[in-house]
């Protein structure tokens, strides 16, 4: 079957021919119908051989879709035929946190040897995808697996961000998106649909300020030096109660803390290929503003976000290639001409 494989370290991602697998006890095999390309493989491919981790060849994609196609002796809970997207966070299952659905924070996957597909284990960018276990995978009925399948990180880790600072977006209240790209203006969608919160979204471009506008954003800024200064301009000198930051580079980082008002939230989800910090502490932040970093979502918030997807209030831009477009996807990921999710559909 064909695959895309990060081979070398430092080297472009190749489409290559592999072995098509077989399912072991428990394990499901999935015919791939979507995979979803994402900056973290960017992030990933850009390490240096001394902080690489996630072995070579790596077959990638860790945002997938499919058809059910066999089972592994053993394998319940899902029948052939099935379409299915995976979650992502694979953990060990049994835990504290693994019994919550909380796979994204198992504190014994890694001694375990579990790592997600396409972070380690051979991901969703092939043909054919192995699945660890039928808990991972979430039924989509007659969704679009293109436009379903960045639910899976694009959607989770956003709505996980959103979702647990709800509390905070009150009516008045203000949520700042800092970068309304792939993630970002799908967490612009979630904060309309489910908070009164004024959203205000920042990005480098008149394009993207105008697409951040199309997919729901109350108001959009420059995001430059003087960022901070003009959101709080056009709140009234007020901060907000959150930030979300989906760049996670040093300039973002400081226009989060700078925006961040009393009492409020900073969420830095994206990863830069440059050490990048907050700065917290007594003069350096509003009083009583949290900063977090959260990793992708729960299993249930991935089940909630299908839900969503049914109910029709979310539209995920995705541009479409096939595996042997995939290198050229990357480069324009990395390039950041791309607008929205780009998916390789394997059988385009």
């Amino acid at each position: 079957m064909r695959a895309v494989q990060y081979r070398r370290i430092g080297a472009a991602p190749e489409v290559v021919e592999v072995e098509k697998p077989t399912p072991g006890p428990g394990q499901v095999l999935l015919e791939v119908t979507a995979a979803g390309i994402c900056h973290s493989d960017d992030f990933v491919m850009g390490l240096p051989e001394d902080q690489y981790t996630y072995g070579l060849p790596l077959t990638l994609g860790h945002e997938g879709a499919g058809r059910v196609v066999e089972l592994g002796p053993g394998a319940e809970g899902v029948e052939v035929g099935t379409n299915v997207v995976v979650y992502g966070p694979w953990g060990c299952g049994t835990c504290h946190q693994c019994a919550q659905g909380k796979e994204n924070y198992c504190p014994r996957a890694a001694d375990l040897g579990i790592a997600p597909p396409g972070l380690g284990a051979p991901g969703a960018l092939a043909e054919f995808m192995l699945v660890d276990s039928p808990r991972h995978l979430v039924p989509i009925g007659d969704l679009d697996p293109v436009a379903t399948v960045p639910l899976t990180d694009a959607g989770l880790t956003p709505y996980h961000a959103v979702k647990r600072s709800l509390p905070k977006l009150r009516a008045g209240s203000t949520a700042v998106v800092i970068g309304a790209g792939g993630l970002g203006h799908v967490a612009i969608q979630l904060l309309r649909v489910l908070s009164p919160a004024r959203v205000v979204a920042l990005d480098v471009s008149e394009e993207k300020l105008a697409f951040a506008t199309s997919v729901g954003a109350h108001d959009v800024v420059l995001s430059d030096a003087d960022a901070a200064r003009n959101v709080r301009a056009l709140l009234g000198g007020r901060g907000a109660q959150l930030v979300l930051d989906f760049v996670g580079a040093q300039p973002t980082i400081d226009t989060a803390m700078a925006l961040a008002d009393v009492e409020s939230d900073v969420t830095i989800v994206g990863i830069s290929s440059q050490p990048a910090a907050a700065q917290v502490g007594f003069f350096r932040q509003a009083y009583e503003a949290s900063v977090s970093v959260p990793y992708w979502g729960s299993r249930s918030e991935l089940i909630e976000l299908v839900e969503l997807a049914h109910q029709g209030v979310l539209d995920v831009h995705t541009e479409t290639f096939s595996i042997e477009e995939a290198p050229e996807a990357y480069e324009r990921l990395h390039a950041g001409t791309l607008t929205g999710r780009a998916v390789v559909v394997p059988s385009r």
